[in-house]
């Protein structure tokens, strides 16, 4: 009699054990995937796969000032979530968001000049080249989408699709003689 109740406890047990796993592994199935984006495992990332040429010109606190600029306009273009996505449903966006690493490189640039960092600007591009490696290594990055309906080559070189409306792209200027 007793090897009967103890059995019937342990499927009992197993039972409740079974459906929290089940129910568990179904809400883990519908939220994005937890990357935990850390400064200093980035700062020391990047400033490793940086050129010796590069390490000789950059800090590490002149490499993380870079990387939270970075990240700060990242988050500007919406490619980086508020503070509060901790499992949450990952929210799609209905339009392409499209940029290329010069945008990225422009952008540190200039964020670079207003920090007051001597930087060349050759050392900015292998940052931002080490910078989206570690954010892909970390699985912040997804896969490329390839999407027959956007011309991605055309968006970044600014070219209006056939048949759309709208200002007339700027002329090159060309200086005269």
């Amino acid at each position: 009699m007793v090897w009967l109740v103890v059995g019937v406890c342990a499927l009992v047990v197993f039972g409740v054990a079974a459906i929290a796993v089940g129910r568990e592994a179904r809400r883990l199935d519908r939220i994005a995937p937890r990357t935990v984006y850390e400064i200093e495992e980035a700062v020391q990332f990047v400033a490793d796969r940086l050129p010796d040429d590069s390490q000789t010109q950059l800090t590490y606190d002149e490499v993380r000032d870079l990387l939270r600029a970075h990240l700060a306009w990242l988050y500007s273009k919406g490619l980086q979530p508020n503070h509060r996505a901790v499992d949450m449903p990952q929210d799609m966006i209905e339009s392409p968001v499209v940029f290329d690493d010069v945008t990225a490189v422009g952008y540190l640039i200039r964020a670079a000049d207003e920090m007051t960092i001597e930087v060349d600007d050759l050392d900015l591009a292998r940052v931002t080249e080490a910078h989206f490696a570690y954010l892909e290594a970390i699985g912040a990055v997804g896969p490329e989408t390839v999407d027959p309906d956007v011309d991605i080559a055309a968006i970044t070189r600014g070219e209006r699709p056939a048949g759309e409306i709208g200002p007339s792209p700027a002329a090159p200027s060309h200086p005269t003689p």
